[in-house]
This record gives structure tokens, C-alpha cells and sequence, in this order.
């Protein structure tokens, strides 16, 4: 029977269905090259709300894969998919959707939720704090029990920059030395916003419209202006912590206090998603059984990190106070210390021509902002290739696309065009 090779594409937080760009089917024309006893095929996960708890949006994931996994097996007329599949499936994450693809795999195999983004209840009391480091030890050495007949069928699970160890202190250190007008910028929005509370002249509401956002999250629904409700309240909510802002508040905030609650719930709904990138334990927990997984049933698993280049070397010479404290290696998510069993899953992908660590994790896909865009993909390919070459892959029969020479030049010079475009 002919197998199929799935790669499927899965976005992060607030991306959507053009994350990817063109490597989705520039990567699936490499491996299908390299691999050519079986059919590769390439599909991306569409945009999903990356919103509320992350294990109901890793069932909901789930149960969409297993209806396109379904749907092949019934194409394929396979006798006994669940047993023996003629599917096999890579797992393809970026940022945030190699969390939420580490957590399908690791359900599937232990045939439960993993994780989820509500903390329990012995969270809040003082004295379980306190044993936060000895229970974070002991699920480290504690074996999960691993069910070797998933469905579907995961061979491994490829991460492009996933923070599965958090964000480097680099992305916010280097961000506030390098935007200090934008924070200034603040205060201008706070004067402007004097109108609204006070009832002053020190600004219109078309001269707030005209500012540019201040906050890191996503903007508010569409129908939210600046000049409602929530378009004032959200700027004062990007700067609450601030005293001037609660000092600011008094009886308006009283009187808006149903529009208020309304932004906070949108925010808090989004930071409930990415909270498990604050909570080191489970952190280590994850990264913890997908060493384990790899060692016991041969799952592949691999982060492909992104690290700053030639055009962040002037930045990062020491001589400046971030440069000096944090070094000069500049990358988006946290490594793996020292000797640490999880530090061979991760291998670096160099971008010479961003400037920070954001640029550089979000244009990763694009070659015209990402100089190492085909070692990325070669990378990439190599991974898979060494994750699927076994008994299931020859034992696949059925035809086989031959590629030549000339139909591979013609194949990619179709997609880097594509990609020009889509950069």
C-alpha cells in the first residue's frame, strides 16, 4: 500500500493561515524529493482563535486532525488505520504551535490532557509554593506510562522558535533600550487621554486615534473605536500598572466599569492562552517528557531557534548595559543550560538581516527577510527525512514520483517566486 507523510502546519499566538508563507510547500517538495516511496502531503492548521485554555485548543486541534487523517485512510481503503496507518504525520509548529503540537502528541500517548492554562486550586496556598522545586523534581524522574497505538499517528514534532523553556530576557531588554521614545510616547497618550476623564482640552479624540498603539497584544474588536468606551479605557489598561493611571480612574472608572470588564476579559481570555510560558515548572515538565518520548518510542522531536546575526552584532558587542548583562547571544526563546538532555533537540537557524529578536521570529518564513531561509529549510528536511526513513517507509509500494533534475530547478523556481511575493 502506497503510506502518506502529513505534514501539518501549525500557527502561533494571533498568527493565522499566511504565518507560513510558502514554506509549507516548498518544504513538502524537499522532503517529497528526499523521500520518494511515499506521498508527501502538506496542510495548514486554519486560523484559530489563540484564546482561552490551551488544552481545549489542543482538543479542538486534535479532533480536527483525526477527520483529515480519517479522510485519507478512507481514500486509501487502509484495512486497519488504527493498527497499522498508511498515514504518518510531522507535526510542524511555529512559536506557540509547537506547544500546542508537543501537547497533542504527548495527549495522544498518554490518552489525556496534558496541560492546562487554569491553574488548580493548590496553586494559591503559600505552603505548596514552598514545594513548587521538590514536586517539579520529582515529575521529572517520574516515568510517564506512553501508549505506543496512537491515532493518529505522530512520527515527530517539529518546532520553528517555540519558547518551550520561555522567552528570552533578551526580547524585552533589548526592546526597552532600543524603544525608549516609544515609552516616553506613554505619557503623551496619558495628557491626550486627560480629555476624556477630565473633561480638559489636552487632547481630541482624533488626535488619540491618530497615536499609535502602545501595548504588545493584539488590537481590541474592530467595532471598539478609540473614541468608545473601551478605545479610552483600553489605553488606559495598557498602562494600569502605573499610579498615574489608577489615580486617573475614580468615579469614571465606576460608571464604565461594564466596558472596562469587558476589555479586561478580552485580554485576559488571549493571556490565558501563552500563561503557561509563565509557569517555569510546567515548562520544564514539557520539554521533560518529549526527552522521554523521544527515548522510548523513537519520536522525533526538534526547535529550531532562531538566533540574531551580522546585523545585530553592533548591539551586542557588551558594550551596552543589556550587551553586558545578557551577552551577545541574541535569541528569541530561552535554551537549555549546560549538559541538559534537551539541549541536542535544539539547533540554531541564523538570520543576518534582522535587527531584533521579534523581526527575526516572525519573518523566519520569508527569504527576502531571512537570509537563512534554504538552510532553514534544509534543515528542516534533514529532520524529517531522518524521522521517517524506516520499516513503514519501505514498506510502502504503489507509484512514485521521479523527480529530475530539471523538474526540481523548474519546481522551486515556481515557489521562490511565490515567495518573493508572499515576503
Amino acid at each position: 500500500m502506497k503510506k502518506t507523510l502529513l505534514l501539518c502546519f501549525i500557527h502561533g499566538f494571533k498568527g493565522g493561515d499566511d504565518t507560513f508563507g510558502g514554506f509549507p510547500e516548498h518544504l513538502r517538495a524537499l522532503v517529497s524529493h528526499a523521500l520518494p516511496k511515499i506521498e508527501v502531503r502538506a496542510i495548514v492548521y486554519p486560523k484559530f482563535e489563540t484564546r482561552g485554555d490551551l488544552a481545549e485548543c489542543v482538543s479542538r486541534f486534535r479532533d480536527w486532525l483525526l477527520e483529515k487523517v480519517i479522510d485519507i485512510e478512507v481514500e486509501r481503503h487502509t484495512p486497519s488505520p488504527t493498527v497499522d496507518p498508511s498515514v504518518h504525520t510531522i507535526l510542524i509548529g511555529h512559536s506557540m504551535g509547537g506547544i500546542v503540537a508537543a501537547d497533542t502528541i504527548l495527549a495522544l500517548t498518554s490518552d489525556k490532557a496534558v496541560f492546562s492554562s487554569r491553574p488548580s486550586s493548590s496553586h494559591s496556598v503559600s505552603k505548596s509554593e514552598d514545594k513548587s522545586e521538590d514536586q517539579g523534581k520529582a515529575a521529572e524522574h517520574a516515568k510517564p506510562e506512553l501508549n505506543t497505538l496512537m491515532f493518529p499517528y505522530i512520527r515527530g514534532v517539529l518546532a520553528f522558535d517555540t519558547p518551550y523553556l520561555g522567552i528570552s530576557p533578551g526580547v524585552v531588554a533589548h526592546g526597552a533600550e532600543g524603544h525608549y521614545n516609544a515609552a516616553s510616547s506613554l505619557f503623551t497618550d496619558l495628557s491626550g487621554l486627560s480629555n476624556a476623564i477630565w473633561g480638559t482640552k489636552a487632547g481630541s479624540d482624533a488626535e488619540i486615534r491618530e497615536k499609535k498603539p502602545v501595548a504588545a497584544l493584539p488590537a481590541p474588536p474592530e467595532k471598539a473605536t478609540a473614541s468608545s468606551s473601551w478605545g479610552k479605557w483600553g489605553k488606559l489598561a495598557a498602562i494600569a500598572g502605573t499610579g498615574i493611571a489608577v489615580a486617573a480612574g475614580g468615579t469614571a472608572a465606576y460608571l464604565n466599569r461594564e466596558q472596562i470588564g469587558q476589555g479586561w476579559n478580552w485580554v485576559g481570555s488571549h493571556l490565558e492562552f501563552v500563561g503557561c510560558l509563565a509557569r517555569p515548572e510546567e515548562l520544564k515538565k514539557r520539554v521533560y517528557r518529549m526527552v522521554e518520548l523521544n527515548k522510548e518510542l523513537g519520536t522525533g522531536w526538534g526547535n529550531l531557534y532562531t538566533r540574531l546575526g551580522h546585523k545585530a552584532v553592533s548591539k551586542t558587542d557588551g558594550t551596552t548595559l543589556v550587551g553586558s548583562v545578557i551577552g551577545n547571544t541574541r535569541t528569541f526563546c530561552n535554551l537549555p543550560l549546560g549538559k541538559s538532555d534537551a539541549r541536542p533537540f535544539w539547533q540554531e537557524a541564523i538570520n543576518d538581516a534582522a535587527g531584533d529578536e521579534a523581526g527575526a521570529h516572525m519573518t523566519m518564513f520569508y527569504p527576502k527577510d531571512n537570509p537563512g531561509y534554504y538552510a532553514l529549510s534544509e534543515q528542516a528536511k534533514a529532520l524529517i527525512v531522518a524521522w521517517t526513513i524506516d520499516d513503514w517507509y519501505e514498506s510502502s509500494i504503489g507509484e512514485t514520483v521521479q523527480f529530475t533534475t530539471e523538474d526540481e530547478d523548474n519546481e522551486m523556481l515556481g515557489k521562490n517566486e511565490d515567495n518573493d511575493v508572499l515576503g
